[in-house]
């Protein structure tokens, strides 16, 4: 099973920027279809973003399709998010997910997570 840590998250004003990284390690991380989502305090983890296995396709959530860029390194076992036009709504804890299953938004479909990391944009 692959072991993720995400990194790069932090306190930005809104219309700023932020990247998140994630790190696999313990298999090969094109091996999967990678994604992001994110859990606001009080409400159910969401799906914001994947990737495929070669990169070459993504697609988004609504929520952020036009800011948010999502984008994989397999040479280097990575994966990222470039967060652009921020908005206090995208304050959540985001995660990085392994899945097998493309152009799915269901958690369940991701079978490896990664702790999490807390992005806050303040008005």
């Amino acid at each position: 099973q692959v072991h993720l840590v995400e990194s790069g998250g932090g306190l930005v004003q809104a219309g700023g920027s932020l990247r998140l990284s994630c790190a696999a390690s313990g298999r090969a991380l094109s091996t999967y279809v990678m994604g992001w989502f994110r859990q606001a305090p009080g409400k159910e983890r969401e799906f914001v973003a994947a990737i495929s296995w070669s990169g070459g396709n993504t697609y988004y959530s609504d929520r952020v399709k036009g800011r948010f860029t999502i984008s994989r390194d397999n040479a280097k076992d990575t994966v990222s998010l470039q967060m652009n036009s921020l908005k206090p709504e995208d304050t959540a804890v985001y995660y990085c997910a392994a899945g097998g299953r493309f152009y799915t938004r269901s958690t369940s479909d991701f079978g490896s997570w990664g702790q999490g990391t807390q992005v806050t944009v303040s008005s």
